[in-house]
C-alpha cells in the first residue's frame, strides 16, 4: 500500500486542501483518513479500464474473432491523455482528471466521471 498523495500538491497540508477542492468540484463528500482510494479497476464499454492517482488512464480490450474454424484473441492497449488527480468513493466512485475544465488538456473522458470498480486499492490509512 502506499500513503496518501495527490500529484501536484508539494506537502500533506495542500494534499489535504486539493482533495477537498477538488471533491467540491466533483460534486461528492471528501472520503476521511483510511477510506481513500489510490486505485480503481473498471470495466467501460466492453474494455477493462485502470483509474490510479498519479497515472494516465490506462485500459485493455480483448476481442475474439473466429477465422477459418479457428479462434483469434487479440488484446488492445488503450490510453488516455487524462491523468488521474482523484477517485473518491461511493455509488458509483468518482474519478477526477486534470483534464478540461481543469486544465486545456482535452479527453474523451468527461470530468469528472463516474465508474462502478470491480477492483479498489485503497491508500495507507495514516
Amino acid at each position: 500500500m502506499v500513503a496518501f498523495f495527490l500529484p501536484r500538491a508539494s506537502d500533506d497540508d495542500q494534499a489535504e486542501r486539493l482533495y477537498e477542492a477538488l471533491a467540491e468540484f466533483a460534486g461528492c463528500e471528501p472520503a476521511p483518513p483510511g477510506r481513500r482510494v489510490q486505485a480503481i479497476a473498471f470495466t467501460q464499454d466492453g474494455a477493462r479500464w485502470v483509474a490510479e492517482v498519479g497515472e494516465e488512464l490506462r485500459g485493455q480490450r480483448t476481442t475474439q474473432q473466429l477465422r477459418r474454424g479457428e479462434l483469434l484473441e487479440r488484446t488492445e492497449t488503450l490510453t488516455a491523455t487524462a491523468r488521474v488527480l482523484a477517485v473518491y468513493p461511493g455509488t458509483p466512485f468518482v474519478v477526477v482528471t486534470d483534464a478540461q475544465p481543469i486544465t486545456g488538456t482535452p479527453s474523451e473522458w468527461a470530468n469528472p466521471f463516474p465508474a462502478q470498480p470491480d477492483d479498489v486499492t485503497w491508500f495507507d490509512a495514516p
